[in-house]
């Protein structure tokens, strides 16, 4: 009896994973489901220590046709295993799945019709945010994309792009030096960047949810503080290809800057840290100040009126910080007298 055939794209799959062992086989499943196969996935084991290797590599026979590639590396975080699976990859085109994520069925066979439509170098679409409780909504990015005057900015100020969700040119992301390694975090959105910033870049966002994106106590985006120092690196690595485009450059920055202190302010607050929360709030003027009188080309930008604002800013909020723990003062000089 003949080999089943199924409908196939020049799509490479790429999987990072790292203790990835309860969830490894959920995320390669849904590939071994798509409607329209991909032509490999390719998962790179970032020196897991809990049997991931072994649980992906159980599921070599039922892939329903698809190459399965894996390969073991030393941790070196998920931009060097996402890098190690590029070098490997044959597909005209690269898909990026979590190994804690999962697509729909319908996830390669409606984003490839999207690029013959479109010729992008890229498309993404909404998805469904699933908490550890098993709750979900839905998160519309569509939304986002179209509100931009440039999606390009949009993008810029708001990184509405899940990784799980985007297909693009291989030759679009070596050409723009693949994921930077010495980011520890947030890698995904810096090359979005990098790419799409690029002239006669276009890509789309369409509606239909065709990822769930799992919410873990161990997820990379938990860690707010290192997440918080990266994306503040990449918006002012990418300020200088604002320049040109439709809105202000300089709003796009301060709007950036505000955003991702915002997002580490909610995180805080989710787990119960509420002085790191007020603590973000009473950095948002300095690291303002600082974006805008250090960024290559905001020198002259920003105007003095709201420098000064800003200066005021952190002065106030020094003189808060030492009010609030005036106390810790007042105790450690109690204690040197009593020495």
């Amino acid at each position: 009896m003949p080999p089943e055939t199924y409908p196939t794209a020049d799509v490479s799959v790429i999987v990072p994973a790292y203790r990835a062992a309860r969830t490894i086989v959920r995320a390669l499943s849904s590939v071994a489901s798509q409607s329209v196969k991909p032509r490999e996935v390719i998962v790179v084991d970032d020196g897991s220590d809990d049997g991931t290797f072994e649980a992906a590599s159980s599921l070599m026979e039922a892939m329903s046709g698809v190459e399965l590639k894996l390969i073991a590396q030393e941790k070196a975080g998920a931009g060097a295993a996402r890098n190690k699976a590029l070098a490997e990859a044959k597909g005209e085109y690269v898909a990026f799945l979590d190994a804690d994520d999962e697509w729909t069925p319908e996830k390669i066979e409606r984003s490839m019709a999207v690029i013959a439509n479109s010729g992008d170098v890229l498309v993404a679409h909404d998805y469904r945010r699933i908490q550890a409780d098993g709750s979900e909504r839905i998160i519309d990015c569509v939304r986002r994309f179209k509100s931009a005057v440039d999606p390009f900015v949009g993008l810029y100020r708001q990184g509405y792009i899940a990784t799980s969700s985007v297909i693009v040119r291989r030759d679009a992301v070596r050409v723009a030096g693949n994921f930077d390694e010495n980011l520890a975090t947030a890698q995904d959105f810096d090359l979005w960047l990098k790419i799409l910033g690029k002239p006669g870049a276009t890509f789309s966002v369409f509606p239909e949810a065709l990822l769930c994106y799992h919410i873990s106590p161990g997820s990379i985006s938990t860690f707010t503080a290192r997440r918080l120092g990266c994306t503040l690196r990449i918006a002012e690595r990418h300020f200088p290809a604002l320049v040109g485009r439709k809105g202000r450059a300089l709003v796009s920055l301060g709007f950036r800057v505000c955003a991702v202190h915002f997002e580490a302010f909610s995180a805080y607050r989710a787990v119960g840290r509420p002085l790191a929360a007020i603590a973000v709030v009473l950095g948002l003027p300095w690291q303002l100040l600082r974006s805008f009188m250090n960024t290559p080309g905001t020198e002259q930008s920003a105007p003095t009126w709201l420098k000064s604002f800003l200066w005021l800013w952190v002065i106030l909020g020094c003189g808060a910080y030492v009010y609030r723990f005036a106390h810790l003062g007042r105790a450690f000089i109690t204690m040197v007298k009593q020495l």
